[in-house]
């Protein structure tokens, strides 16, 4: 996102309308991320040259001149189609998505609906989760799109809306593709949808059953659900975790249901080199009851333990070795216990013990009740990480039975729906998930 410089420009004649004045005025202040959230607040039916106006100072105050260069463009030429595709194209560029739609739109209908430009605003509602709305764009060009990447793109989003009648129709009509560009996301694409069938024998596939829309867009099986809100809008996901041991040892718990339930022949435990993984991984060994060793590219038969992948990526080997699991080696199991479901890590892993969006590990920096009555953060566990790791062993794993609004989570019916999907599990790479799908859950800014 942007960061600051000092420039307090006066507020151009142009710009009139209330909301984005007061935008301007956070600008004045050197706000640059109020500005944005003004903006974003007044909707996106403001008038497009005033909104550039915003965003072109705005970018301009973080440096990013090929942002304000396309809205000095749009601001000289607001009924251009190019000018507003351009702007449109720089602002998913710089990250800022949800302020390329209302352009993208608008140089849609001005375009005659080009295809560039339909490929583009359908980028930016991906950015932003609005499936729905780049499925209902995307079919409205139905009669004259060309399979590839258009049609490809339909069926993407209407898997990721939850509609999987409109994705498998459209689905069967999708030719190979002649550019051998597309047939990785081809074979992802058949695959999610093989994933879909399981599922959907599994579970019912509908707007609350969110470890059966994990493993469809991602195959990844979803260890245990959130206890907390489920009916409160959460569905399933954490939000801020304050974790325990006892919830590490109930995800390997299920991890090891789930490896015996799919007869995957393990034979190790691979340690990564970052120390939230490390100990979660001695533990693993305990559970499964297998060797631990140092993880090693292209090993098989062997489950590769992360507590998070941010963390294993923040490490000085980190990098790497991600980019190492993207291509799973034969029999090899990536399990990460607290994923980042609102910015996903750059790989997904086969087997994740619970969804948040921000975790303290229970030997990190956990806060607690200070002397004085207040909050206060303690100090990390310096512990050996054997002795943390045992800790885990012995762990008490019995759920939290949480506000009692959600499902069950049972240890059978988690076992039922591993016995479901395991004909489908570890197929293909492991890409990136850039949206949590069908199923939504709150989030906190």
């Amino acid at each position: 996102m942007f960061s600051r410089r000092n420039r307090r420009p006066k507020s151009p004649d142009l710009l009139k309308t209330p909301d984005l004045l007061k935008a301007w005025e956070s600008l004045d202040a050197g706000d640059v991320p109020g500005a944005l959230r003004q903006v974003r607040a007044a909707g996106e039916e403001q008038p497009l040259a005033e909104v550039a106006l915003v965003v072109g100072r705005a970018a301009g105050s973080a440096g990013f001149d090929d942002l304000a260069e396309a809205c000095a463009a749009l601001v000289a030429a607001p009924e251009d189609a190019k000018a507003l595709y351009r702007y449109g194209w720089a602002c998913i560029e710089r990250g800022v998505s949800y302020l390329a739609v209302p352009a993208l739109r608008e140089a849609l209908r001005r375009s005659d609906g080009s295809p560039a430009v339909l490929h583009e605003l359908v980028s930016a509602y991906e950015d932003a989760g609005r499936h729905r709305e780049a499925v209902a764009e995307l079919t409205r060009f139905e009669g004259s799109f060309a399979d590839w990447p258009t049609r490809y793109l339909l069926v993407y989003n209407a898997v990721m809306a939850g509609d999987l009648e409109v994705a498998r129709r459209q689905h069967a009509l999708l030719s190979d593709p002649e550019d051998a560009r597309w047939q990785g996301p081809r074979d992802r694409q058949n695959r999610m949808l093989e994933r879909a069938a399981d599922a959907g024998r599994a579970g019912t596939l509908d707007a609350a059953d969110l470890r059966g829309w994990q493993y469809v867009i991602g195959g990844t099986v979803l260890g245990t659900l959130s206890p907390y809100g489920f009916d409160a809008g959460m569905t399933g996901r954490y939000a801020w975790l304050q974790d325990t041991t006892g919830q590490c040892l109930r995800g390997l718990l299920r991890l090891r249901t789930l490896l015996e339930a799919a007869e995957v022949p393990v034979r190790s435990v691979s340690l990564l080199p970052d120390r939230d993984s490390r100990i979660l991984g001695l533990a693993a060994a305990e559970v499964l009851g297998l060797p631990a060793e140092p993880f090693a590219p292209g090993r098989t038969d062997t489950v590769v333990v992360a507590y998070d992948l941010d963390g294993l990526a923040a490490h000085e080997d980190g990098p790497d070795i991600v980019r190492e699991l993207f291509e799973r080696a034969p029999g090899q199991v990536l399990h990460e216990h607290a994923s980042c479901w609102t910015d996903p890590p750059a790989i997904t892993a086969d087997s994740v013990g619970l969804l948040r969006q921000s975790v303290v590990a229970p030997w990190g920096e956990q806060l607690r009740q200070g002397a004085d009555g207040g909050v206060e953060r303690g100090p990390a566990d310096g512990r050996p990480e054997r002795e943390i790791a045992a800790e885990i062993v012995a762990a008490d794993p019995a759920g939290d039975p949480g506000d009692g609004e959600g499902p069950a989570d049972t240890d059978a019916e988690f076992a039922a729906f591993a016995t479901a999907v395991r004909g489908t599990w570890l197929r293909g790479d492991r890409a990136r998930l850039r949206s949590a799908g069908p199923v939504p859950s709150s989030r906190f800014a």
